[in-house]
């Protein structure tokens, strides 16, 4: 017995006795090919298995090296600047060159120069490329931020500005235009700068040493941290020459954080900015700027400002600078 299916596949078919009947109709008829064709079901498999490959496939090159990025909350900036006050009066010179000649910041490098770009590795989900960018940003942020000349002496902003991430600006544009003593808003936490109707820069050459490094935090973000010590060459506004030059030190260690997102477009996000900085006076107030003791100038007597453990003010500190930090007579 042949079942229904090899029945219908044959494609020979006998003609039945109606048509036998008729002169010319043959014993047996060709039968015509069956369509198969492919089921609805079936086209919208493929259909789904097409659409799920080609996302896989721009998924792979959007993020090679990850998962696509997390939406965070905006982490503030926390910020602190002790000053270092000389026990004795600050040394002084006729020129900068005489004064690092005499003091540790001989052995430094000039500019960005002492700040090098270390060695980049790519980590288990940022590329190499990645990896140099956010050591690049960061040290952008360190020449801006401590190293421009218009920074420095006041009278811009918007170098430093640029290099945030968009996340971060209500808190950096609030530093500017109120500052506090509160650990979020202070504009030498962003920066250093110094108070342009007392203190100038006396030379061009500012003294570096520093060092970048990165790691990964997670998946979705590198941090990477600069240390670097900074000497600058002041004197008292407005002399052009006719004061004495004493140095000024600025140690700043700043923590950055990045995303696949603000490495693609060259900002950061500062997490973390621990400012030392000396010869000034413990009772000087630091906030909006860094206001040098100059050559021949002693400490005012007294501590820092007094802390209110009630309010939102940050702890008030201070240091003494040590002796051998300064230039030698």
């Amino acid at each position: 017995m042949f079942d229904e299916s090899f029945v219908r596949a044959a494609r020979l078919q006998e003609s039945s006795a109606r048509e036998r009947v008729s002169d010319h109709a043959p014993a047996v008829r060709r039968r015509p090919p069956l369509r198969r064709g492919i089921t609805r079901q079936a086209m919208v498999l493929l259909l789904l298995l097409a659409v799920a490959f080609g996302t896989a496939v721009f998924m792979g090159f959007r993020h090679p090296y990850g998962a696509a990025p997390v939406k965070r909350s905006t982490e503030p900036l926390r910020m602190s600047v002790v000053p270092l006050a000389p026990r004795g009066p600050v040394p002084g010179a006729p020129d900068a060159r005489t004064l690092y000649a005499r003091s540790p910041a001989a052995r430094f490098a000039v500019g960005l120069a002492g700040i090098p770009l270390p060695p980049s590795q790519p980590t288990a989900h940022f590329s190499d490329s990645q990896v140099l960018a956010a050591l690049d940003t960061a040290r952008k942020y360190v020449l801006h931020s401590a190293l421009d000349p218009d920074v420095l002496t006041g009278r811009q902003v918007r170098p430093v500005r640029a290099l945030i991430a968009a996340d971060q600006l209500d808190q950096f544009d609030r530093s500017m235009d109120a500052p506090a003593a509160d650990g979020r808003h202070a504009p030498t936490g962003w920066m250093v700068r110094f108070d342009p109707a007392r203190t100038a820069l006396a030379a061009d050459d500012i003294r570096t040493r520093g060092a970048l490094t990165v790691t990964e935090t997670d998946a979705a973000t590198l941090q990477v941290v600069a240390d670097g010590t900074f000497v600058y060459a002041v004197r008292a506004a407005g002399t052009e020459g006719k004061t004495p030059v004493s140095l000024f030190t600025v140690r700043r260690e700043l923590t950055f954080r990045f995303d696949r997102d603000t490495l693609r477009i060259g900002q950061t996000r500062l997490t973390v900015s621990s400012t030392q900085a000396g010869p000034l006076s413990c009772a000087a107030d630091t906030g909006a700027y860094l206001r040098p003791l100059l050559a021949g100038e002693h400490a005012e007597a007294g501590g820092p400002p007094g802390t209110d453990p009630y309010g939102t003010a940050a702890p008030s500190l201070c240091g003494t600078l040590a002796d051998s930090a300064q230039p030698r007579g």
